[in-house]
């Protein structure tokens, strides 16, 4: 098990190489995760800070590729962590009066209404994933951040909880609100009436 050894010469020579090599996969990875380029390209950047900080402890049974991934990953999620805990202003029950009435019923005019698409039609149009993407960058950066990690990359609740460090009932009123949120944005924005 070789291991890299502790020259800031090695390293640099080292990390300046890998930056040429794999900054675009790590960057389109990190972009398909955040949707924001900018933060993608911010991630990216700590990522080989942090390989170029850690470079003793680097071992060569994993190639360079692998390793730089698994600090991307890393990096992704205490990203997404430090989203989910901001602080969203009128995230109370404020806002949900556009969706139900006193009696916890429909408000007429919020109800959800049949799209009468086909779920699998609607994820193969290119125009529809664009407004999908708009209608999620509008929400707020919590609410986006659950959404993602539940239905795009399929965690399951137990594990995103645990990764953004929130209680099962706060994910679960957080993933609904943003649902409502969502729902609505494309219902204004591609299907309308």
């Amino acid at each position: 098990m070789k291991r890299f050894g502790e020259n800031i010469e090695e390293a640099h020579v080292v990390i300046k190489e890998w930056v040429g090599l794999f900054t675009q996969n790590l960057y389109v990875w990190a972009h398909y995760k955040v949707s924001d380029k900018a933060m993608a390209e911010d991630l990216v950047q700590e990522t080989f800070l942090a390989a170029y900080q850690s470079f003793g402890s680097f071992r060569s049974e994993s190639g360079p590729k692998t390793w730089l991934f698994s600090i991307l990953n890393h990096k992704i999620a205490d990203h997404l962590r430090k989203k989910i805990k901001e602080p969203f202003i009128g995230e109370g029950k404020a806002g949900l009066e556009t969706y139900f009435n006193g009696t916890e019923e429909w408000n007429a005019d919020a109800s959800p209404r049949e799209w009468g698409v086909e779920e699998q039609e609607l994820l193969d149009n290119t125009d529809f994933r664009i407004t999908m993407q708009q209608c999620m960058e509008r929400l707020p950066d919590k609410w986006g951040a659950a959404i993602q990690l539940k239905y795009l990359e399929e965690k399951d609740g137990q594990a995103i909880c645990q990764d953004l460090e929130i209680t099962p009932s706060n994910f679960w009123q957080i993933l609904h609100r943003a649902k409502l949120q969502l729902r609505k944005c494309l219902e204004i924005h591609w299907f309308k009436n």
